[in-house]
């Protein structure tokens, strides 16, 4: 986990890289809010048998290109960027945690139209 002040420095710089995207992203997060947790749920990780370190983000629901008027019901749209998955990959990519936090956030956003992995991967947010 970690303490106030890292979590506090992490969010501070995620704020900065909100406000660099463009309008229509700002939009979107208004309608798919954006989650930042420390680390996934147990379940999560149980699922997916990954460590906390070793997953950014998570996009849950039904994509736009999937949505149906038979959805009604459903639990909402989410995505989840994960404070200690973005700090390692970007220690293991050498890459700044703004980047990082910049690319997991787009990815998730690519899943809620629709790019599976390999998709993202091809357009250099796999």
């Amino acid at each position: 986990m970690l303490d106030d002040d890292a979590r506090e420095a992490f969010d501070v710089v995620f704020e900065e890289v909100l406000s660099h995207l463009p309008p229509t992203l700002h939009d979107l997060i208004e309608r798919v809010p954006v989650i930042v947790e420390d680390q996934p749920a147990a379940e999560i990780l149980a699922e997916s048998d990954a460590l906390p370190d070793e997953i950014c983000g998570l996009h849950s629901g039904i994509p736009l290109t999937a949505q149906s008027v038979e959805d009604a019901g459903v639990l909402p749209e989410t995505i989840h960027l994960y404070r200690i998955g973005i700090l390692a990959a970007a220690e293991r990519s050498r890459m700044g945690i703004r980047e990082e936090i910049r690319i997991t956030l787009l990815h998730e956003i690519g899943h809620h139209f629709g790019l599976d992995e390999q998709a993202l991967e091809d357009s250099g947010y796999g």
